[in-house]
């Protein structure tokens, strides 16, 4: 009897590319593939330097008061998007920020979150806010905080707009989906005016401003910190900046990233790119500008016309500091990088 013969079957060749394929499904993906990606040789953040210029943006805040009701809006902002990732809630890939306007004789209803907020006063006399039953007077230069999960309103008496600049840890939960919001049943809180001299939650400018001039040089810095020295939150930080007329900061490359405001006069910031190309950011008084991790920059004042023209520079900052430090990943481009091996 004659023996068959079984056809020998196909054999496939094997190779990374149908290693790949062939995962679909297994809800696996191969390190291999993304390691750059992941590994960056350095930071690499998708959001880029940019300017708000609050001449160009405060008439859309101001159509927003008249179209927009405060029952519509619950919170009349216009967020300053980063145009490196085009989506809310990113003026940097950590810090919210956002320009908030109420109009006389409003009130943006009373809620309390989970995120922290801090707010830098821009323009407007007669405004408020009541934070847990405390309510204190805002004024130009004003940083009022707003702690997680205070209840908290704002409110405008008088006449004109009142606006400010808003800064949250809001892309945080992005990551940790742990936000929560309330609101409350009326659209104020119970609360009773205070000194606003006196309150915790209020830096006023005159101070924070005498503090930089006392300090000697032609750039100076100050944090703004609690009554026990400690920065204002667990996440976002805040601090001044003077630069006198005609002079530049030092040069700057942290891992933080940053959101700032001009208190006044006007200038530029350089960012210094990896071979020393340049990218200018020009700014006046109002304008908002941010700056994101690892960017090495440099502020820059114009020089003082002798006819009360632009005079020294003074800046607001809200910043990360606090989170990139307490998370141990806070360095500078001054350090040893041999002495931030952690044991």
């Amino acid at each position: 009897m004659a023996t068959q013969t079984l056809p020998t079957p196909a054999v496939v060749a094997d190779s990374a590319d149908k290693l790949v394929r062939d995962l679909e499904g297994s809800a696996t993906l191969p390190l291999w593939a993304q390691m750059a990606k992941l590994n960056p040789a350095l930071p690499n953040p998708r959001c880029t330097p940019h300017v708000w210029r609050y001449d160009e943006v405060r008439p859309y805040l101001l159509r927003a008061g008249q179209v927009v009701s405060e029952k519509q809006a619950e919170r009349r902002v216009l967020m300053l998007v980063n145009p490196g990732r085009n989506e809310a809630p990113y003026t940097t890939d950590t810090i919210y920020g956002g320009l908030q306007l109420v109009m006389p004789n409003e009130t943006a209803a009373a809620h309390r979150h989970v995120a922290f907020a801090m707010r830098f006063i821009i323009e407007g006399n007669g405004g408020f806010t009541a934070v847990h039953g405390r309510r204190v007077q805002m004024n130009r230069g004003d940083v009022i905080l707003t702690p997680r999960w205070n209840w908290h309103d704002h409110g405008k008496d008088g006449s004109g707009p009142m606006i400010w600049l808003d800064g949250l840890d809001l892309p945080q939960f992005r990551h940790f989906p742990v936000h929560f919001v309330e609101h409350f049943k009326d659209p104020r809180y119970p609360a009773e005016d205070i000194d606003t001299d006196a309150s915790p939650i209020v830096f006023k400018w005159h101070k924070m401003q005498a503090r930089l001039d006392a300090q000697a040089g032609d750039w100076a810095s100050q944090r703004y910190t609690r009554n026990d020295g400690s920065e204002v939150s667990k996440t976002l930080g805040a601090a001044a900046e003077r630069v006198t007329a005609g002079k530049s900061s030092p040069i700057r490359q942290e891992t933080a990233s940053s959101m700032y405001h001009v208190v006044s006069g006007s200038g530029r910031t350089i960012i210094y790119g990896p071979d020393n190309e340049e990218e200018k950011l020009t700014w006046k008084r109002n304008d908002t500008f941010c700056i994101p991790t690892w960017a090495r920059f440099q502020h820059f004042a114009d020089c003082a016309d002798g006819a009360g023209g632009a005079g020294d520079v003074y800046l607001f900052r809200c910043d990360d500091v606090p989170m990139i430090t307490s998370l141990g990943f806070y360095r500078t481009s001054e350090d040893d990088a041999e002495g931030l091996v952690s044991h």
